[in-house]
C-alpha cells in the first residue's frame, strides 16, 4: 500500500514538473489578444449637452448607447476589459471645462494602453430640431403710391409681395462614421469621402486643445497614418455597412484633420467617431431615444467590432486579409 502510494505521488510530481519545463521551454511568451482593451467615449457630458433635439440632447442618448454598447461587448468578449471615459451625466474628469475634459479623454485613453477607441456621439442639421417656420412669396397684389413732393409729386403703380408662412420640416437623417485624417494628400487619404456638407453637428477643435501645426501634432498625424490609419478605416467601414444592411441612410465613413476631432489624433491607438443619427430629426430623435433604435445600434456596431476583430486575428495568424474597402 505505502509503495502504491509513494509510486503515485512519484507519478504526480513529475507529471507536474514535465508540464513547468514544456511550458518554460516553448519559448513562447503567451501572446496578447488583438484587443484587450476597449476605451468607449461617450460624448459630450455634463456643462457639456452637445447637440439638442426635441425631447433630449446629445449626451444623455450617447451616453445611454454606450452603456448597453458597453454590456453587449462584455457579454459576446468577456475577455475584453472596458474602459469608459465617463458613465453619467458629467464631464469626463468630472469638471466644466470641455478642453479639460478632451484632454482627460485623450490621456485616459493612452494611459489605459487601449487597443481600441469608439466614440459614441449624435449628428446635428445645424438648423432648428423638428422644423422651423418659414416665408414665401405666393403671389402679387398691386398698390398705388405717390412719389415725390409738391407740385413733382406723381401716382405709380407698384407690386407688392404676398406672402404666406409655412413649416419646414427637417429631414437630414442617417449615420456616418469619422476617422482622424491622417494625410489627405496620401493614397490612403484619397479613399475619404473628403466634401464637407454644410450643417451637421459641430466637431471642430475650436478650443485649441491641440496645434494641429506643431510639430508634436504632425508627428502624432504621421505615426497615426502608419500605425492606426487603415485599422481605423476598416473597422469604420465595417460599422457603417452595418448601419447600410439594417436599413440605415449610411453617409458612410468621413475625415476630419483640420476641422479637427482632436481626440481621435490624440489616442494611440485605432479610433473611429460614430454619429449614430440625427438628433434634430423628429423621426430619427425618437429611434434614438427608443430601446428598439439603441439595441439596433448597439448590435450595428457589435457585428461590425465583431468582423474588425477577427480580421486582425486572420492577420495575426498570417491570413491574408482583406483590404480595408473604399470609403464613401
Amino acid at each position: 500500500m505505502t509503495k502504491r502510494f509513494l509510486t503515485g505521488i512519484f507519478f504526480g510530481v513529475s507529471v507536474i514538473v514535465l508540464l513547468a519545463f514544456g511550458v518554460k521551454n516553448t519559448g513562447m511568451p503567451p501572446q496578447k489578444p488583438v484587443l484587450g482593451t476597449i476605451i468607449i467615449d461617450p460624448g459630450h457630458g455634463g456643462a457639456d449637452p452637445g447637440a439638442s433635439g426635441q425631447i433630449s440632447t446629445e449626451a444623455d442618448v450617447a451616453l445611454a448607447i454606450s452603456l448597453k454598447l458597453g454590456k453587449a461587448i462584455e457579454k459576446e468578449f468577456p475577455q475584453i476589459k472596458l474602459v469608459y471615459t465617463r458613465t453619467t451625466d458629467v464631464l469626463p474628469g468630472g469638471g466644466t471645462d470641455v478642453k479639460a475634459a478632451l484632454r482627460y479623454r485623450a490621456q485616459l485613453a493612452n494611459q489605459s494602453k487601449g487597443d481600441l477607441y469608439i466614440s459614441i456621439h449624435c449628428n446635428a442639421a445645424g438648423v432648428k430640431a423638428g422644423g422651423w417656420n418659414a416665408r414665401r412669396i405666393v403671389s402679387y397684389h398691386t398698390k398705388t403710391v405717390y412719389v415725390g413732393k409738391g407740385a413733382k409729386r406723381k401716382k405709380k403703380t407698384v407690386k407688392e409681395p404676398v406672402y404666406e408662412t409655412y413649416y419646414v420640416k427637417n429631414t437630414r437623417r442617417g449615420t456616418e462614421t469619422y476617422i482622424w485624417a491622417a494625410d489627405r494628400v496620401g493614397l490612403k487619404g484619397e479613399s475619404i469621402n473628403q466634401t464637407q456638407e454644410e450643417g451637421g453637428e459641430s466637431i471642430e477643435d475650436s478650443s485649441n486643445v491641440l496645434d494641429l501645426n506643431s510639430p508634436e501634432a504632425r508627428i502624432r498625424a504621421q505615426l497615426y497614418e502608419k500605425k492606426y490609419f487603415s485599422k481605423s478605416l476598416q473597422l469604420a467601414t465595417f460599422i457603417e455597412d452595418e448601419f447600410a444592411t439594417e436599413g440605415r441612410n449610411s453617409a458612410g465613413v468621413k475625415q476630419r484633420n483640420e476641422k479637427g476631432i482632436w481626440v481621435l489624433q490624440a489616442t494611440g491607438m485605432p479610433s473611429v467617431l460614430v454619429e449614430t443619427g440625427f438628433i434634430t430629426n423628429t423621426e430619427e430623435e425618437q429611434y434614438l431615444n427608443s430601446e428598439e433604435g439603441q439595441d439596433a445600434i448597439v448590435r450595428n456596431i457589435l457585428d461590425g467590432l465583431k468582423k474588425y476583430k477577427a480580421l486582425l486575428e486572420e492577420s495575426k495568424n498570417g491570413s491574408t486579409a482583406e483590404p480595408a474597402k473604399k470609403a464613401f
